[in-house]
């Protein structure tokens, strides 16, 4: 396509033939005043228009105007010709087409569906990067090794059976809960007992236990997760005969309780 300089001069140069032509074409009226003033107003507003069309060119970019030229000349408006009215309509429909097509960009993106995280979000490589804050994948910054193993350890043993008795091999008061729960009762599955005395993770074991349960003393008797207490509640709930139904009521019927006979329960 020629450039917006070339077409100015070929206009140029249809004007100056036309000016020509009409100069001799009307030399046979050079001598009457009317005449004269006809082809002189007509050479008038022919530069005029040519002086417009130059101040437009140059206002809208023109030859080596930058990378935003507008779009090359032509008669947009459908006046029958070519002046600055159509450089502002190429310029605005060259806008057109720019936010046209940052609008398809835009639709294309939201398509794509999820967006990975701005870098500056990242810490860290690959598999690595755990948040900018240098927290763990799970949320908690304050976490350390040893504790997700006692987590883990003692979600463990909660799934050995609904009935879970922490203890201590020394202890008298957890064999005294121990007694109770195993030989004046038959349950059914059997207690699940935790010596935290001879386990690797026993202290770590009793200060989850107390965040959990609010007690960090032995015996630690748990229902289902839930802790009836120690010795003293264990003994006061079979002394008062609520022991059985309160086993029944946590244990949610994953617990069959009953009371064995008289003589097993006067064992020491």
């Amino acid at each position: 396509m020629p450039s917006p300089r070339r077409i100015r001069l070929l206009i140029l140069a249809a004007m100056g033939i036309t000016v020509l032509m009409l100069f001799y074409t009307s030399h046979i009226n050079s001598a009457s005043p009317r005449g004269d003033r006809g082809l002189r107003g007509f050479y008038d507003k022919t530069m005029s228009a040519m002086d417009e069309k130059t101040k437009a060119s140059a206002k809208y970019g023109g030859a080596g105007g930058g990378q935003n030229k507008p779009l090359p000349s032509a008669d947009r408006d459908r006046d029958g010709d070519i002046d600055a009215d159509d450089d502002i309509m190429g310029a605005e429909m060259q806008e057109r087409l720019k936010a046209a097509e940052m609008r398809a960009k835009d639709l294309a993106n939201e398509k794509a569906g999820l967006r990975p995280d701005p870098p500056q979000n990242i810490v860290g490589v690959g598999s690595s990067a755990d948040g900018q804050d240098g927290s763990s994948p799970d949320g908690d910054s304050h976490v350390t090794e040893e504790e997700r193993d006692t987590e883990a350890e003692l979600n463990s043993i909660l799934k050995k059976s609904p009935t879970i008795i922490f203890s201590k091999t020394y202890c008298p008061h957890s064999k005294r809960a121990k007694q109770i729960l195993q030989d004046k009762y038959s349950i059914t599955p059997e207690p699940y007992v935790v010596e935290l005395d001879e386990h690797p993770l026993g202290s770590n074991l009793q200060d989850a236990l107390e965040e959990k349960t609010g007690r960090r003393t032995v015996p630690n008797i748990l229902i289902n997760g839930v802790s009836i207490g120690g010795a003293d509640e264990v003994a006061a709930l079979d002394q008062s005969d609520e022991l059985l139904s309160k086993i029944v009521e946590l244990g949610s019927k994953r617990i069959d309780v009953a009371k064995r006979p008289a003589s097993r329960g006067s064992r020491s």
